[in-house]
């Protein structure tokens, strides 16, 4: 199975790090203002929330694996529920590549596969570089092509 590119844990080292300081910049802003909020614990807390954010990225990349099969994608992720995820190709509706402004600054990718059906039916493997984000998208669309005609 192929794992993501290690500069995504960077990524979701800083989604860890924008709540905890949401949490601080509040505490903070609530103090300066004579709140009766103890600062400590506050400040206390924000770095639990990133301390756990931060071990949650280590164990969410040695898990998160992905793999494409002859009839479908299958997905391995999660960090305290582990996930298992397959994806026939003929319920692959379309497949894009996504690149927001952490992405772009770290030179990663996303490839988001649409499917027919139930809600939430979209899955995203994160953490690719650009090039083999946009080698994927090709090789699920064919595959999701010929599917079709297999079907048929």
């Amino acid at each position: 199975m192929e794992s993501l590119d290690p500069r995504v844990r960077l990524a979701w080292v800083v989604g860890a790090l924008v709540p905890g300081a949401v949490i601080a910049a509040v505490a903070v802003g609530a103090a300066r203002i004579g709140a009766p909020v103890p600062l400590t614990g506050a400040l206390a807390f924000a770095a639990a929330v990133v301390t756990l954010g931060l071990i949650a990225a280590v164990y969410r990349y040695r898990v998160w694996r992905f793999e494409v099969r002859e009839d479908s994608l299958f997905i391995v992720r999660g960090v305290l529920t582990r996930v298992d995820t397959s994806v026939p190709y003929v319920r692959v509706q379309h497949v894009d590549t996504r690149r927001g402004p952490l992405e772009r600054a770290l030179g990663l990718a996303s490839v988001v596969v649409y499917t027919a059906g139930s809600r939430g039916a979209d899955i995203t493997i994160p953490g690719l570089t650009p090039a083999r984000a946009g080698e994927l998208r090709e090789r699920l669309r064919e595959l999701a092509t010929e599917s079709e005609f297999d079907a048929v």
